[in-house]
């Protein structure tokens, strides 16, 4: 059972499928080096699920990017499933996400040439499956969008969008999904349906979900929430 302690150090039952050991990230400022992560360890566990939590500039989202494998470290290292990501080079990094991790973004991120169906086929082409269009197919039924198919994103409201970019993050059927402000740029109610749907993925298909959010009421239905201030947890 998930741990519904917001702590790092809470103590599960499993081994963790994510582990982030000493995480720190510096960036170069006109002032000087800028610590946007300071010094982060975590542990979470198979089909857990993580709200991350804290004041805009806090470095949630950098956080995000260096646990999903998209930016490297300054020091420290993640461990994804045991494997050490951050001794992984880019071509590695790339593989390793293309099959074990899905990131679903604020603003969609679809490519506006393609349709939602090939939106949802691409990360299935680039590793070669056969049967991406079937497995497409079956994803966008799997988040109420099979008679939009052939619609290209710019047909879509905001909510149906994102369920794409859903869909698209999880049709490889992720070990841990990703999502960066999922709600931010949807009405209320819009965001609490795409919020019940990424929930329904993380229980039905037992995939880890770590979420960044300022919205109070996503942040409350996962089983941990993590505070972030100045870079550190707290």
């Amino acid at each position: 059972m998930s741990s519904a302690t917001p702590s790092d150090q809470a103590p599960m039952t499993r081994d963790p499928v994510l582990k982030a050991e000493n995480l720190s990230k510096q960036v170069s400022s006109p002032a000087g080096p800028l610590t946007i992560v300071d010094d982060v360890s975590l542990a979470i566990a198979a089909g857990d699920s993580v709200a991350v939590t804290g004041p805009s500039g806090a470095g949630k989202s950098t956080l995000l990017a260096l646990l999903a494998g998209l930016d490297l470290p300054t020091s420290g290292r993640v461990l994804l499933e045991g494997q050490d990501i951050t001794q992984l080079d880019e071509d590695g990094r790339a593989r390793l996400r293309a099959e074990r991790v899905g990131f679903v973004f604020q603003s969609f991120h679809l490519l506006p040439a393609l349709t939602a169906l090939e939106n949802v086929m691409l990360p299935l082409e680039l590793a070669g499956r056969a049967d991406a269009r079937r497995a497409a197919a079956q994803t966008l039924a799997l988040v109420g969008l099979k008679d939009r198919a052939g619609h290209y994103p710019r047909q879509l409201s905001g909510g149906e969008q994102q369920r794409v970019a859903i869909a698209r993050a999880f049709v490889t059927r992720p070990a841990v999904l990703f999502a960066d402000e999922p709600t931010g740029n949807l009405d209320s109610g819009t965001g609490a349906r795409v919020g019940e749907l990424l929930f329904e993925l993380n229980v039905n298909a037992h995939t880890t979900l770590i979420l960044v959010t300022h919205d109070r009421a996503l942040a409350g239905r996962c089983a941990r929430m993590l505070r972030m201030d100045a870079g550190r947890l707290l």
